[in-house]
């Protein structure tokens, strides 16, 4: 299981989502269970809520995907770094050929977007 973490995802672990708190659990115990931070995400996210970068990147279950040559050629063509580096990141790739799922507290941001969405929603 692939998750990418929006900026929302973030923001609600901080504030003690107990969704986004299971998720980061079983990333951090249970094999093939992955959780991606995308760095524009992180950034967004600690703007909301001030320290959320720091101990998100610190978290053992969850790794952090840079901003590299091709996520910032996506990021250039969107509106929003946060959500275009999200929606990178979600794409298939020959490690994940299913794509990841985006986990949210906003699912309606994503409606009409090429991603499958996971509503952490309370």
């Amino acid at each position: 299981m692939h998750i990418v973490l929006d900026e929302t995802a973030m923001a609600a672990a901080g504030q003690g989502n107990v969704l986004a708190s299971r998720l980061i659990h079983r990333a951090h115990a249970q094999a093939g269970w992955y959780l991606f931070g995308p760095a524009c995400a992180l950034v967004e996210a600690d703007r909301a809520r001030p320290g959320a970068a720091e101990h998100l990147a610190a978290l053992p279950g969850i790794t952090v995907l840079d901003l590299d040559l091709p996520a910032a050629l996506a990021v250039a063509r969107h509106d929003t770094w946060a959500a275009a580096h999200c929606q990178y990141a979600a794409q298939p790739t020959p490690d994940r050929p299913d794509g990841a799922i985006i986990a949210t507290t906003a699912p309606e941001r994503w409606i009409g977007e090429p991603v499958r969405v996971l509503d952490l929603t309370p």
